[in-house]
């Protein structure tokens, strides 16, 4: 047998971190043996426990040592990371490690440094020169780069379970329709206060069901209220939003005859070509074209957004990313700084967009299809929490809410 002596530190028993480490080991074929354990006495304390891990093979006990790293496992005896070059454009060398989005450390020359930014299913390009460790995707990295291939020299500090008894991430971890969704919508509208009170960075991503649900009064709402600094969306939304404000609800029904309207079906074609007349998006909020909704709430408050396309859209509107790789740079720069992400009634653009976010950042998914929940917060981070419920429901629920803090606040401050 093979081993190897790892050491788990921080919230590792409330966190669950140190059955995972035992789980894994276990179910790779592996055994361990806990020389040195110690619980912390309070909630706040942290723990310890050295384990050695063992093995059949050499190549057996590197892949597992890899899988502990994830959890925040370190290596005793600590070496620098291995490096190779990168063969050609867009290809990283044979072995490169894959990043996750939890905060990650390499040590260089006896140093550790941080790799930036904290991003998913990268590898890590390494510039000795200037002591920089940075996640990079294929299409940035260019031939002889130096890329991190193995474990070794590598440190993982994953998000542990909050101290505080009383945060939502506490008490919401599993995605049920049975769920109190008052209790954690009001622990919801309370971290969108504290995010804004704090100088916090609040990302929306959504789909096109804010508005078929009748929801985007309510975003319209956080917008102007200032609950919202970022949305990403596509083309979709954007369009039924634009349409909703220039011709009525997007495919609206006739109540009388109990089908569509007369050229109904026409108008989102419509209300793309008035927003490519005009230019842009903002563009048309300043000449009156667009009057309100949601897009154009966004270019009145100052609200950054990122259109990102596909194969599906009509038009598309002049503001919408076609090229993928250009769309995902354009959020990847927007990102920083955000510490909550809700994402609403869109799985495939919530999926995209939560593997471009740190771990740290608050996510909150909500959808009517409990299995869009499940896959956004099946990781089992504990800074996400689903809700399976109506998105224009949420919505008014959460405003409500916000509205209602909002009056508490005034009046403690009026009686001090």
């Amino acid at each position: 047998m093979f081993s190897e002596t790892v050491e788990l530190r921080g919230h590792i028993i409330d966190s669950l971190i140190l059955p995972k480490v035992l789980d894994e080991i276990l179910r790779a074929g592996g055994t361990f043996k806990i020389h040195q354990i110690k619980i912390g006495q309070q909630r706040v304390d942290q723990s310890f426990a050295r384990i050695e891990v063992s093995g059949p093979t050499h190549e057996t006990l590197d892949e597992l040592v890899l899988r502990l790293r994830q959890h925040g496992a370190e290596v005793v005896e600590k070496a620098d990371v291995q490096l190779a070059s990168a063969p050609a454009d867009g290809v990283f060398p044979a072995n490169f490690y894959v990043t996750t989005n939890q905060q990650t450390f390499i040590t260089l020359d006896g140093k550790e440094i941080e790799v930036r930014p904290a991003i998913m299913d990268s590898a890590i390009a390494v510039d000795s020169a200037s002591q920089r460790a940075t996640a990079v995707k294929f299409y940035e990295v260019r031939k002889g780069v130096k890329i991190v291939v193995g474990h070794q020299g590598i440190r993982v500090a994953p998000i542990q379970r909050s101290t505080a008894r009383t945060e939502v991430f506490e008490f919401m971890s599993n995605v049920s329709i049975e769920q109190p969704k008052s209790a954690v919508i009001r622990e919801m509208a309370r971290e969108f206060k504290r995010a804004r009170e704090t100088g916090g960075k609040i990302l929306v991503v959504t789909g096109p069901a804010v508005v078929h649900t009748g929801g985007a009064e309510h975003l319209e709402r956080l917008i102007e209220w200032g609950y919202v600094d970022l949305l990403f969306a596509g083309n979709a939304l954007a369009m039924r939003d634009i349409e909703n404000v220039l011709f009525g609800q997007p495919r609206r029904m006739n109540l009388d005859r109990g089908s569509l309207d007369d050229e109904g079906h026409e108008n989102h074609i419509r209300a793309i070509n008035a927003m490519r007349e005009a230019g842009s998006i903002a563009r048309a909020v300043e000449i009156g074209v667009l009057q309100r909704g949601i897009m154009c709430s966004c270019v009145r408050h100052g609200v950054e957004f990122v259109l990102a396309g596909s194969i599906r859209d009509d038009g598309p509107l002049p503001d919408v990313i076609t090229d993928a790789i250009e769309a995902q740079k354009a959020m990847r720069e927007k990102i920083t700084g955000v510490t909550i992400a809700l994402m609403m009634g869109t799985m495939l653009h919530s999926l995209a967009v939560e593997n471009l976010l740190p771990a740290n950042v608050k996510t909150f998914c909500i959808d009517i299809n409990p299995v869009s929940v499940s896959k956004l917060t099946e990781r089992g981070r504990f800074q996400a929490v689903g809700l399976v419920t109506d998105v224009e429901a949420f919505l008014r629920e959460l405003t409500d809410c916000l509205v209602k803090l909002d009056a508490t606040t005034a009046r403690d401050g009026a009686k001090t």
